[in-house]
């Protein structure tokens, strides 16, 4: 698909883009760059990418796409350190979890005749850096594509079109709702995640080593969950402060709901409410993404 992909980034989903185009042969050349050097000179020793730098910029020198793979904070700056390399016709994209902010910070610095497509890959572990990725991580998994009013509808579709053959399924979504959607099923989930582990590590005190040794299955998921990087969930947060905040409203209001029904003794509502919830655990499997 295309002659040379550079990727801005090269933690879990970079190397796992690199993996997966290098299989089924959609670049020609395949180049990466990262701030560090140790995380460059990994990359290069696994052999992940053809060549790995720490010149951004110097990447980006003839490449038809340019994917960013950073925290959605740091993107911003990126597009402005690559911009004057990036080539006319070439396409810039990323992979950030919020569209918005992204979207604000990186359209001003992208240059005339370029086409800035946004995407966002819904793939991931706790794991990160380069030795996390793995090729399959995108195989039967959503990508969706946030194409910008006036921006080239063809180099959205190729866009598309690569994610597809990276084995992910893809849809089209405004930023807008793309924030939305994704603060109810993803960020909302990690900020629960993050609080529930953190509580439960406060109130241990010094039998923390047992909570973590008879840890139960509920739990254990949790902690997965909060073992996520760091930096990117921050900026995530962050920049979809406005969703986050009124996804996390709703929540607290149906908390509320729950302690009630349970200091009341209203087992009717726990009963109809863990029965919904339930069957929306078997629609995940039916639809193979659980």
């Amino acid at each position: 698909m295309f002659e040379k992909l550079a990727l801005i980034g090269v933690g879990l989903i970079g190397a796992s883009i690199a993996l997966k185009a290098r299989r089924e042969g959609l670049a020609r050349q395949i180049v990466g760059a990262t701030r560090r050097q140790d995380t460059a000179d990994t990359a290069n020793r696994l052999g992940i990418v053809d060549s790995c730098g720490t010149d951004l910029a110097a990447a980006c020198d003839g490449a038809d796409l340019v994917i960013i793979c950073t925290p959605v904070g740091a993107c911003g700056d990126v597009t402005k350190i690559i911009a004057p390399r990036l080539k006319p016709g070439a396409i810039l994209s990323e992979v950030g979890s919020v569209k918005q902010a992204v979207i604000r910070d990186m359209r001003p610095h992208v240059p005339a005749g370029v086409h800035y497509v946004p995407a966002h890959p819904i793939a991931g572990t706790e794991h990160s850096g380069p030795e996390a990725g793995f090729p399959e991580l995108f195989e039967g998994r959503w990508a969706i594509v946030t194409p910008l009013p006036g921006e080239d509808r063809d180099a959205a579709d190729k866009v598309a079109e690569f994610w597809r053959r990276c084995g992910s399924m893809v849809e089209f979504m405004t930023p807008e709702w793309h924030d939305k959607v994704l603060g109810i099923v993803s960020h909302l989930p990690h900020l629960i995640a993050y609080t529930i582990v953190g509580t439960a590590d406060d109130m241990a005190g010094e039998r923390r080593s047992e909570v973590i040794k008879f840890a139960a299955g509920g739990f254990r998921d949790f902690t997965r969950i909060a073992a996520s990087d760091p930096t990117m969930w921050r900026d995530v947060f962050l920049n979809n402060r406005d969703a986050v905040l009124e996804i996390l409203g709703r929540f607290q209001e149906d908390l509320f709901y729950l302690q009630r029904a349970i200091r009341w003794g209203e087992g009717d509502k726990l009963f109809e409410l863990f029965n919904r919830t339930r069957a929306i655990r078997r629609a995940l499997i039916d639809m193979k993404q659980a």
